[in-house]
């Protein structure tokens, strides 16, 4: 077992961002519109550390109309790659389940939906320690830009390999569900290189060297069909893979999965990537999410495992029985008027600092929380 700090108890642990703290002048969807919108959330964060020594998170913005329902329609927003601009669609409100706040339903179309809010992109620059916002890049905001990112784009994680920062990002479209690749020199003015990973793919972070030569990352292909498992400890659906690459761009997935859910576990309904693997003495250390089936969204904690340096298809230890990181309420109770999710923390950046690694996660879909988890933590008794 591995030994580590309870639940919460951490040195640092603080909600450093959050829907009002984006200016309101600035909302790019309001400007080209001219509809007058409002920050759901602003949430999973990718983090790097900048050449100069600051960390900065690239906050997932998700921007709503303030008024969607006009007489017996909705409006859903849209991206239109074609004419590069934002529109918005109409819909029967008659035909629209309205029960999950972060999406419609289409009644008559099976598992068909729309986004109840647009998501873009924010650079927001921290002190050296991760513990307060210094300047916020409204002029290097990214955008959608192509078709595939009609819905948005959404859940950064970034990773330096080299001197090069990449960027994976989900691209959200009525074609596809899938990973967008960015890269940058200097971790903060981003590049679009184009789509990665094809349909239903998410969760995507890159290893920060090659092993053997080839690249490597954890992805998360999602679907609607699985088939029984022979083991009655597992459950089918969506797992982390792994899956390797000569040049980033095109990518092989190994045979076996990774990581799967599980019954009677905090991964009853499903697990996925979070923060991008740190090198660790160890071995590669991965701190992911398990969900379980509690509640419309499920409960999502943060949870970590141990992978071999060698081989990264081999775990040496899982930590999944008891969560690293979940929902926090005391950390939110000033958003009580914004909260629309509970039980969520999702984990998704990693920077490694001296005694602890700092760790960028979403909080309620809400607001980025930044924790200072000690090595300690993670070692193996």
């Amino acid at each position: 077992m591995a030994g580590g700090n309870a639940v919460h108890d951490f040195p640092f642990d603080e909600i450093l961002f959050g829907p009002n703290d984006v200016e309101p002048e600035k909302l790019p969807i309001a400007k080209a519109t001219g509809r007058e919108t409002f920050v759901l959330g602003t949430f999973n964060p990718g983090l790097c550390r900048l050449p100069a020594g600051n960390l900065l998170m690239m906050v997932r913005v998700a921007e709503a109309l303030k008024s969607p329902q006009v007489g017996d329609t909705v409006e859903v927003l849209r991206f239109d790659g074609h004419t590069n601009s934002f529109t918005t669609d109409s819909h029967p409100a008659a035909e629209i389940d309205f029960s999950d706040p972060r999406k419609y339903r289409f009644k008559k179309l099976g598992q068909v939906y729309a986004l109840t809010s647009m998501s873009w992109l924010l650079p927001v620059e921290l002190d050296a320690q991760g513990t307060e916002v210094v300047r916020v890049h409204y002029d290097k905001m990214i955008l959608p830009e192509n078709v595939s990112q009609e819905y948005g784009v959404e859940d950064a994680r970034i990773t330096q390999i080299g001197e090069t920062f990449y960027m994976t990002t989900c691209a959200v479209s009525s074609g596809r569900h899938s990973t967008i690749l960015y890269t940058s020199d200097d971790g903060l003015n981003y590049k679009y290189e184009g789509l990665i990973l094809d349909h239903q793919n998410k969760d995507m972070v890159l290893f920060p060297e090659k092993i053997y030569g080839m690249y490597h990352a954890l992805t998360r292909p999602q679907g609607e069909l699985y088939f029984v498992d022979s083991d009655a400890a597992m459950i089918p659906g969506p797992g982390i893979n792994i899956s390797s690459s000569p040049d980033l761009l095109h990518w092989r997935p190994r045979e076996s999965v990774l990581a799967r859910p599980r019954n009677n576990s905090l991964l009853s309904r499903k697990v996925g990537g979070g923060a991008p693997p740190i090198k660790t003495p160890q071995g590669w250390l991965v701190l992911f999410h398990g969900v379980d089936n509690e509640g419309l969204a499920g409960v999502y904690r943060t949870v970590w495992m141990l992978l071999d340096l060698e081989n990264p298809e081999q775990i040496i230890l899982e930590q999944i029985v008891e969560p690293l990181m979940e929902a926090k309420p005391a950390l939110t109770r000033n958003y009580q008027d914004s909260i629309y999710l509970a039980d969520i923390v999702f984990t998704s950046g990693i920077v490694a600092d001296e005694y602890h690694y700092v760790v960028a996660s979403g909080e309620l879909d809400l607001c980025c929380r930044i924790t200072h988890i000690p090595h300690s933590s993670f070692t193996i008794n």
